[in-house]
């Protein structure tokens, strides 16, 4: 028998078909054929048309809720190794449930490690991830993690604007790390947003760190989700002097009111992978495809080489 390796296959959970058919194109193949049969109670069962016997699989979706794109990933993971396949790589753009990566408060679970346990128990071998809530998170799992940066990607798109006195901006003092992170790359100063929240999703008061007059400032976060820490900085900020204000969010998970809030807030742009599809479309808001990124990876992945350089912070 030829001892060649054989090539990788790509398959995808529903929800994330289309940011998969752009990886696989990527890549230079197609996707994988799965169906997936659902019973009249909402069960659903996804199968494999296609041998997948000693190869490497990536499976390519994001965990995000409703709960059921994290338990098509588990199905599909668990029939994988049941179909003997060699490796079985969970892509995960975005990785759902971070938010609860600790106790906040008693008799609470911790989400994202039950979520990591989940995944290593359906027969997940390695996990490729981008821009966690939490990088502490790899530390829940007990097989090799790729934490990727979304940074390769806003990076150039931050330069090829050329803002005059650009600052970075932290919208919450957990995200400090990475805006100096990302002021270090630009060269710029960095302000820090700090907030008080009643609840979840409801901010009660904020306050700014620093000096934002005849800046143009550019929000740095991990994820975007009702929107209203974005929308009430940005007005902050303009308040305090600031040009303009844009904001770099990984992940668009934009619930509840958060694509009319965008709409009638001063925030000049919201820019975003496609690691979530987006509900609907917005002149506010601009796609950048992590397709490339994710690509490059499972390929060097696949063939044993480095993946370092996509490590920028």
């Amino acid at each position: 028998m030829p001892n060649t390796k054989p090539e990788a296959k790509i398959f995808s959970i529903t929800q994330s078909k289309t940011l998969a058919e752009k990886i696989a194109a990527a890549y230079g193949t197609e996707l994988g054929k799965v169906i997936t049969s659902t019973y009249s109670d909402g069960e659903f069962q996804p199968s494999y048309e296609e041998s997948i016997r000693g190869t490497r699989i990536f499976i390519i979706g994001s965990t995000n809720p409703s709960s059921e794109n994290l338990m098509e990933m588990l199905l599909m993971i668990d029939a994988a190794k049941r179909a003997s396949a060699r490796h079985v790589t969970a892509v995960l753009p975005y990785f759902g449930w971070a938010r609860q990566d600790r106790k906040d408060k008693p008799r609470v679970p911790i989400a994202a490690k039950l979520v990591a346990k989940m995944l290593e128990a359906a027969g997940a071998t390695r996990i490729i991830t981008m821009d966690l809530h939490a990088d502490q998170i790899q530390g829940f799992f007990e097989k090799p993690v790729d934490h990727l940066f979304a940074s390769t990607i806003f990076l150039p798109y931050l330069k090829e604007l050329n803002l005059d006195n650009l600052t970075i901006a932290s919208p919450d003092m957990g995200g400090s790390k990475r805006a100096y992170a990302y002021s270090k790359a630009l060269e710029s100063d960095v302000v820090i947003c700090y907030k008080q929240r009643a609840k979840a999703n409801v901010i009660s008061h904020m306050e700014l760190i620093g000096d934002v007059t005849g800046k143009n400032v550019v929000l740095v976060d991990d994820m975007v989700d009702t929107a209203g820490t974005l929308t009430k900085a940005a007005d902050v900020m303009m308040e305090r002097g600031a040009l303009s204000v844009r904001a770099i969010c990984t992940h668009p998970i934009l619930s509840g009111n958060a694509y009319e809030r965008i709409e009638n807030s001063k925030l000049e742009e919201l820019i975003v992978t496609d690691s979530i599809p987006l509900k609907q479309e917005s002149k506010k808001i601009k796609v950048l495809s992590c397709s490339d990124l994710f690509a490059e990876v499972m390929q060097n992945v696949h063939y044993n080489k480095s993946i370092s350089s996509k490590f920028l912070m």
